[in-house]
């Protein structure tokens, strides 16, 4: 509060009641304090005692004494298995194919891309890390669980902005009021994420372990150490008074004599020239919440030294606690991201009425079944421009390998091929998949083989090239693999395609991969008893419309051939009748 007192009218004297600082000064001032002056037209070159630069907050963990904290190293991996590595700088080849790049930079846009793109990057071929994320995601598809951490990200990101405007601060008593403030602002978010995490009651073991590491964390001597002196000081601080004499130019910043104040009587003068009827403007407020032009820094620094034992245990302060953070809970705010970002994405899909599932996982079994799946990418397109989003179902058993997908252009065989490389990669990383169920095979890795503009800088031809690239695939492949094919040679004639996609489907087939082949060549779909025939259809009453739904039927070109013939009049039958005297 800023009270008036005084009746001298060249003479005004600001009444500070409150810490900090937040002066509206005259860039013309001279501030000065018990007799000292400084000229504000060189004050900004002026040098002040700064404190060395606040280094990088680095988080440090407190010593484990306890099984909640030694079960407790992050929540994306199980205890005994947080040292996988996830620091993929580059997206996987696969993505560009199954348009996982255009779903990823959807689901990070706005947030800490390089953190979340390095875990979204980063499949797993292990049950037990997949089962781990899928319990977590479980737990915060409950609307009060995930409503906890939106808030606590949100308190961790203003703690990281102050901390980088303390960094750029280069006067000492306002560089050390920020970093208070990043401190009190850690310590509210932790005691906030504890109380509330309790009232909830997670099931999952990840934020069941969370759980008990913030209450070990929470009652330790460190943390209640840094939470009490922080908040010490803040009241100190706040209890803090002082005056600013402005006379002219001039600015003098000294101890609060208890003036009167004349706040009351200026007011009740002035009642009868308010307007009832006025709406007081909210006064403004900077960005950060915490910024001082130069003038109203130098004005600090002066309280500084009229208040020099409050200040100097501000400068203790900082000093004792300048790397805060601890390391587990600075992992876990990087983390807990990947869960928030995904389901924030998914989340107006599934009100749409979209099914999502948490598939049934294996790294042995490649018996798979999907209910009713969609290309997520496609999807959430289409739900933008209120389109009709297909759902569509696939089946590996037994010894079946590969499902070779024919029927008419345009009937949704490639968005069905995307779909099935999508959910092995989705089911890697833990992720609800699209679905009403699904069980699925952990793959070592994901290939595609799509369409490429031929690349002059290789002095290939576009046949040479695709050999090139799936001779490299299937050198790479393994047993535990996923394949995407996506119609390959169509560059040369139609007996070279038979003969070099029969060789090329011999080889894959030989190595046990699981994959899908999409092509118009409906031999491919019988060449032993490891291929699966799914052919995409059209509406029996409209051969030209598309269902985009795509069944388990033998391949049969000459059915399509039929339904357009019946479709122009053509058909035998039509022919026989339109010749018949």
């Amino acid at each position: 509060m800023i009270s008036l007192s005084g009746n001298s009218a060249n003479c005004i004297r600001l009444q500070q009641q409150s810490f900090p600082l937040t002066l509206i000064g005259s860039a013309a001032a001279i501030a000065e304090v018990e007799g000292l002056t400084m000229d504000p037209r060189s004050y900004e070159s002026a040098k002040f005692e700064v404190s060395e630069p606040l280094q990088k907050v680095v988080a440090h963990a407190a010593p484990a004494a306890s099984a909640a904290v030694a079960s407790f190293g992050g929540i994306l991996f199980p205890p005994g298995l947080e040292a996988q590595p996830f620091d993929h700088a580059n997206e996987p080849d696969c993505f560009i194919d199954l348009n996982l790049d255009q779903v990823i930079a959807a689901v990070v846009a706005k947030r800490d891309e390089k953190t979340l793109r390095s875990i979204f990057y980063s499949p797993f071929r292990n049950e037990d890390i997949v089962r781990y994320r899928q319990a977590v995601f479980s737990d915060l598809e409950r609307t009060d669980v995930f409503a906890l951490f939106p808030v606590f990200c949100e308190a961790m990101r203003s703690v990281r902005a102050n901390l980088g405007y303390a960094e750029q601060i280069s006067h000492r008593s306002h560089k050390h009021t920020v970093f208070l403030r990043a401190v009190r602002l850690y310590c509210q978010g932790v005691t906030s994420l504890l109380r509330d995490l309790q009232s909830v009651a997670p099931q999952s073991s990840g934020l069941r372990n969370l759980l008990g590491y913030l209450n070990f964390y929470s009652e330790s001597a460190a943390f209640r150490k840094l939470a009490g002196e922080a908040d010490q000081l803040h009241e100190i601080l706040s209890n803090l008074s002082y005056d600013m004499l402005f006379r002219g130019d001039q600015v003098t910043v000294r101890r609060y004599a208890s003036e009167p104040d004349y706040t009351v009587t200026v007011l009740e003068r002035f009642a009868k020239f308010r307007e009832t009827e006025a709406t007081v403007p909210a006064p403004r407020k900077t960005m950060d919440g915490f910024s001082l032009n130069h003038i109203e820094q130098a004005i600090l620094e002066f309280v500084s030294r009229l208040f020099p034992v409050e200040f100097r245990r501000l400068d203790e302060f900082v000093g004792n606690h300048r790397e805060f953070i601890d390391e587990t809970i600075a992992r876990f705010d990087r983390e807990i991201g990947f869960y928030v970002a995904y389901l924030d994405f998914i989340d107006p899909l599934k009100h749409a009425g979209l099914p999502f599932c948490h598939p049934e996982v294996s790294v042995s079994s490649k018996n798979t079944l999907v209910e009713g799946s969609f290309d997520l990418a496609l999807a959430a397109k289409l739900m933008q421009e209120k389109n009709v989003i297909v759902c569509n179902d696939l089946q590996l058993s037994g010894q079946e390998r590969l499902l070779v997908v024919s029927g008419p252009n345009q009937g949704g065989k490639t968005t069905f091929a995307r779909m099935f490389g999508q959910l092995h990669f989705l089911a890697g990383l833990g992720c609800p998949v699209p679905g009403k169920a699904a069980r699925l095979f952990l793959p070592d890795r994901i290939f595609t083989h799509f369409e490429r503009e031929e690349d002059i800088t290789n002095l290939r031809g576009k046949l040479e090239d695709e050999l090139v690239r799936l001779h490299a695939s299937c050198e790479a492949m393994t047993s535990d693999s996923v394949i995407v094919l996506n119609e390959i040679f169509n560059s040369t004639s139609l007996h070279d395609q038979i003969f070099l996609s029969t060789r090329i489907l011999e080889r894959i087939l030989a190595t046990g991969a699981i994959g899908v082949c999409v092509t118009f060549i409906d031999a491919l779909s019988t060449l032993n008893d490891k291929t699966v025939s799914m052919v995409s259809t059209v509406d029996p009453e409209d051969s030209a419309r598309r269902t985009f739904k795509i069944i388990r039927e033998p391949a049969n070109g000459l059915a399509y051939a039929l339904s357009l013939a019946q479709k122009h009049g053509v058909a035998y039958e039509q022919l026989r009748r339109r010749v018949r005297p």
